[in-house]
């Protein structure tokens, strides 16, 4: 009796520590509860890859921990620079960011900003592009059928195209329905955007010519609050929404989209990033990165 109830406690003690691993690792604290992760995503191993929007740095948690360490330190830049976007591209062993640098003695604050590259592994240092213009906001990014790479710029409504192998973009589409554009990403070999100003929903046409058209509203069944960061997944949208706490799929039909909250109560939810049957999310207003389980 006493070696089976040594026995249960033992299993019992194993589950406890099985659990409380589980926990830590979906909940993250990202150097402190100020450090604002805006965007995340996921490197080959189960490493992931989280931006910091109130300081110079990049960090990744190593698979099974619930440390946040230092990766990419631009603290030699003008102070008050930080990162939104964040996308790992495997093919190419690169870490595709955006770095947001302000302008001084400027009111209201002006900023210039750059899509940089890095080493996926080693953090090394591959391409700066600045964005045109004198106050821009270099936002998110997905990567085309065409291997291309798609920029959001917020403060301009452009998105841009870096083609695979350059080291400067051009303008793909400016237009002023664009103007407050964050999210990105292709389903199906479809553009869709959102506007995190107007709540808005986007598909980007594309002609037989290949140019792209007037963006095209997609009408959802429920409203969305500050659209923000946006994946693509099994054939659905994964959309944070950070003027609502919540993390939303949705299911697009043709100029429309059926809309299922999947996680609310969030403290500004920023950035949502699937990885296989975890779904991790920034949740900016705590200064953590958190998963839930993939939804079905």
């Amino acid at each position: 009796m006493a070696i089976r109830n040594l026995r249960c406690f033992a299993a019992c003690a194993a589950l406890i520590v099985s659990f409380a691993q589980v926990a830590s690792a979906a909940e993250i604290l990202i150097s402190d509860a100020k450090s604002q992760p805006e965007s995340l995503t996921m490197a080959p191993g189960g490493v992931l890859i989280v931006g910091s929007a109130s300081s110079p740095f990049v960090y990744k948690v190593r698979p099974g921990s619930s440390i946040a360490e230092k990766f990419i330190d631009a603290s030699a830049e003008v102070p008050g620079t930080f990162f939104f976007g964040m996308l790992a591209d495997a093919s190419s062993n690169t870490l595709w960011t955006c770095q947001l640098t302000p302008v001084p003695n400027t009111t209201p604050v002006q900023r210039h900003t750059a899509l940089r590259s890095f080493d996926l592994s080693t953090g090394a240092p591959k391409i700066r592009w600045n964005l045109p213009g004198e106050n821009t906001t270099c936002n998110d990014f997905t990567i085309g059928p065409d291997k291309a790479l798609y920029i959001t710029d917020t403060a301009t409504g452009r998105i841009y195209r870096l083609p695979a192998g350059a080291s400067s973009a051009e303008l793909y589409l400016e237009h002023r329905t664009l103007m407050g554009i964050d999210g990105i990403t292709f389903l199906d070999g479809t553009l869709y955007v959102n506007n995190v100003i107007y709540n808005k929903l986007y598909r980007i046409p594309v002609g037989a010519d290949g140019k792209p058209g007037t963006p095209v509203d997609i009408w959802t069944d429920q409203p969305i609050k500050g659209p923000d960061g946006m994946r693509a997944a099994n054939g659905k949208l994964f959309l944070a929404e950070n003027g609502s706490g919540k993390i939303s799929v949705l299911t697009i039909d043709g100029d429309k989209a059926h809309v299922t909250v999947v996680k609310e109560g969030l403290n500004t939810p920023t950035g949502v990033e699937p990885a296989g049957d975890t779904l991790w999310i920034a949740e900016r207003g705590a200064g953590k990165a958190v998963s839930i389980p993939m939804p079905k």
